[in-house]
């Protein structure tokens, strides 16, 4: 009876589709004293549609992680906020291409002390075209409102089968604005993978 329990959760974990790390570069000024503090607002980047339930995802994963290293969060717009957190997202579908014709023809000869011979073989790939990706790009600047001067940026990035979990917004965003702030302000000009 115990075994039931585990068999599930084995079932569950071969559901989730493996992804590759996440790619983090940040930058940010010398003097890193005024990160972490003070309230801050969301913005949504120019060109992005803050309204939308796709933006609204990462935005609320953004806020998340902005109160997890330490700052306050206003409602967009509150122009009383000490900071702006200027996020972008970006989607791309592709499909990597296959290595050549999904028909291959070998040919072999030997010859030897018994006689010689001659083999063809005929190899075909039946797997079909490669699974689409989908590569999603989290952007966020963080400026103070009184100078407007850019404090901290930083991008995180990852592909994944279009078919996985993390493809889809909700987990994908949680996972990209947690690696992006993982070691918040991290070491500028440097990227990182984060498992």
């Amino acid at each position: 009876m115990r075994t039931l329990p585990v068999l599930a959760l084995l079932f569950l974990s071969a559901c989730v589709a493996p992804t590759g790390p996440v790619e983090v570069t940040r930058f940010h000024r010398t003097d890193t004293a005024t990160l972490g503090h003070g309230s801050v607002a969301i913005e949504p980047a120019e060109g992005q549609d803050g309204d939308s339930l796709e933006f609204r995802s990462y935005a609320a994963a953004v806020s998340r992680e902005l109160q997890r290293v330490g700052y306050s969060e206003l409602v967009a717009g509150t122009r009383s906020s000490d900071s702006i957190a200027v996020v972008s997202v970006e989607r791309a579908s592709f499909r990597r291409d296959s290595n050549g014709s999904p028909i291959s023809v070998g040919v072999g000869g030997a010859t030897g002390s018994y006689g010689s011979g001659v083999g063809v073989g005929v190899g075909l790939n039946l797997s079909g075209p490669p699974p689409e990706t989908v590569e999603t790009r989290l952007s966020v600047t963080i400026r103070s409102r009184a100078s407007g001067q850019s404090l901290w940026e930083g991008r995180a990035s990852f592909s994944a089968r279009a078919t996985s979990p993390l493809a889809q917004t909700q987990l994908g965003a949680a996972k990209l604005a947690e690696a992006l702030f993982r070691g918040f302000p991290g070491t500028s000009g440097e990227t990182i993978l984060v498992e």
